[in-house]
């Protein structure tokens, strides 16, 4: 009875489930663990099915926006279909409208937007990955900061539908286009002791630093093999690199708060564990 639903995407089973939506996560829990903390940090394994592949053309970790990264665990092609939607929707949707990128929230909403309507789509599959998006937000700072800045805009604009918090943003996406806000959490087939060491280490106002210092921790634990600056991939979303700008002179320009580390920053790191 059970086969009859199988293959079927649009149909749901007796106990209520689309049994290619549960397909899809086996596929993610079959992934390399990623895992990311509110500071924020995303990082995870750079895993090659060859030792004669080329560790530098390897990648996870992609840069959608200047404020915003993601990390995924599953199918990498699936990924990179969603990479690149999530960056002509940016650049070309929201950007060339409003002026500005989209908030962390608004990019959520529609990349999960894509991956819902793949599991209600004849003759399409699911996406086989889950997604951890960062990023930085611009919006309302606390009352008491906003007090002590005069001349500080201290309203959001309301093309989001809403007041937007400021700040480290992190989103968690599965294959059911299901999204939620998350502080740290981790994704792939070690999740679940990653996030039980990430329960015991989190404090909430973790500085950059001390984030790193803990994803390199939790990654320690969960992975197997040597932890190096050509196996690790960590992004980071930080204050604005300026030097990562490529202009000069432009004044109000702001670097891009998402970066990669370098092999060599990783391993600088790794040296101080």
């Amino acid at each position: 009875m059970a086969d009859r639903y199988s293959f079927s995407l649009t149909t749901f089973s007796p106990s209520g489930k689309l049994v290619q939506i549960e397909y899809a996560l086996n596929a993610v829990n079959q992934g390399v663990t990623a895992l990311a903390t509110n500071g924020i940090v995303l990082a995870t394994e750079k895993k090659s099915s060859s030792p004669l592949a080329d560790p530098s053309s390897l990648s996870k970790i992609s840069l959608v926006t200047p404020n915003i990264g993601m990390v995924y665990s599953g199918m990498g092609p699936d990924y990179r279909i969603l990479v690149d939607k999530a960056r002509k929707v940016s650049h070309t949707g929201y950007k060339r409208i409003y002026n500005e990128y989209p908030p962390t929230r608004i990019l959520v909403q529609d990349v999960a937007r894509v991956m819902q309507e793949a599991t209600q789509s004849g003759g399409v599959r699911p996406y086989g990955v889950s997604l951890l998006i960062a990023g930085w937000d611009e919006g309302i700072l606390p009352e008491d900061e906003t007090e002590a800045q005069e001349g500080e805009e201290k309203k959001a604009t309301g093309k989001t539908g809403g007041t937007l918090k400021g700040g480290p943003m992190l989103y968690q996406v599965d294959p059911s286009g299901s999204y939620f806000p998350w502080k740290a959490t981790a994704i792939g087939k070690s999740a679940t002791s990653a996030k039980t060491f990430l329960e015991k280490r989190y404090t909430e106002g973790l500085e950059l630093e001390d984030a790193l210092h803990i994803a390199l921790l939790t990654l320690k634990e969960t992975i197997e093999g040597e932890m190096n600056g050509e196996t690790i991939e960590i992004g980071i979303v930080g204050p604005p690199a300026d030097h990562l700008l490529g202009i000069d002179g432009v004044e109000g320009a702001k670097g891009p708060r998402f970066r990669k580390l370098s092999p060599q920053e990783i391993e600088d790191y790794l040296t101080n564990l």
